[in-house]
């Protein structure tokens, strides 16, 4: 296990890990890591996060429900929430497909058209791809828009904490697809919407995704810096 040291470290190091190892993860680590996620801010520190941590047999028994959902098309009919548009404009529309391209073409060699190979892949997010954890991240429905938005920093404070003690982690979105199935095994409060799943443990470093590299944009082309007085003149 190779632990980082720097902030910096854990940034240019973390990754949407999609291949564990078996290793369990010892609960003190766990309570560790999300006290850690915890310091993290949020609209006058309403705190509106909470989080549910399933292993062992717990975990296996949603794995199998999720998976049973998946494969007889029972996706849930609405979401709690909107997570993305239907359609995705650009440029994000060729952000997506490049990293489509990257990850079913050139890390794991399957085609375009094949689309029970894509399948196939895509089932493993329903057993958090092997982790020995799995994290169910809700918010209060109260404070919604803002409450997404602390459940944010949430999240990226719990997976750079992860990277400090040599472990990783996966968002996962794809599980609310099936909400209903998630509430059939974690208590959720009915005033909580479910945001994401976590995967969380060691990364299998033999496996070709740990080979996978996402590039980024250059800072250029989304900051805008300004040093003298500007003036916007309304038209009409």
């Amino acid at each position: 296990m190779t632990t980082v040291t720097t902030i910096e470290d854990a940034l240019l190091t973390r990754r949407s890990c999609r291949a564990f190892l078996p290793t369990p993860v010892p609960r003190s680590q766990v309570e560790q890591l999300l006290a850690l996620a915890a310091r993290s801010a949020s609209n006058s520190n309403s705190q509106p996060w909470q989080v549910h941590v399933l292993t062992g047999a717990a975990k296996r028994a949603l794995a199998e429900d999720l998976l049973c959902a998946y494969e007889t098309g029972h996706r849930a009919a609405e979401f709690e929430y909107q997570p993305c548009a239907d359609e995705w404009p650009e440029p994000f529309r060729s952000r997506r497909r490049r990293f489509g391209d990257s990850l079913y073409g050139d890390t794991l060699g399957i085609a375009a058209d094949d689309v029970a190979g894509r399948a196939g892949h895509h089932r493993r997010n329903y057993d958090f791809f092997g982790a020995p954890v799995g994290i169910i991240l809700t918010v209060s429905r109260g404070p919604l828009q803002g409450a997404l938005v602390d459940a944010g920093l949430f999240l990226q404070a719990l997976m750079l904490a992860a990277r400090g003690s040599g472990l990783h982690t996966c968002a996962q979105a794809s599980l609310i697809d099936f909400h209903p199935v998630l509430r059939r095994h974690v208590s959720v409060p009915d005033d909580h919407v479910i945001v994401c799943g976590v995967a969380l443990g060691h990364a299998d470093g033999s496996h070709r995704l740990s080979t996978l590299q996402t590039s980024r944009e250059p800072v250029s082309s989304f900051a805008t810096f300004y040093s003298e007085a500007t003036h916007h003149v309304e038209s009409g």
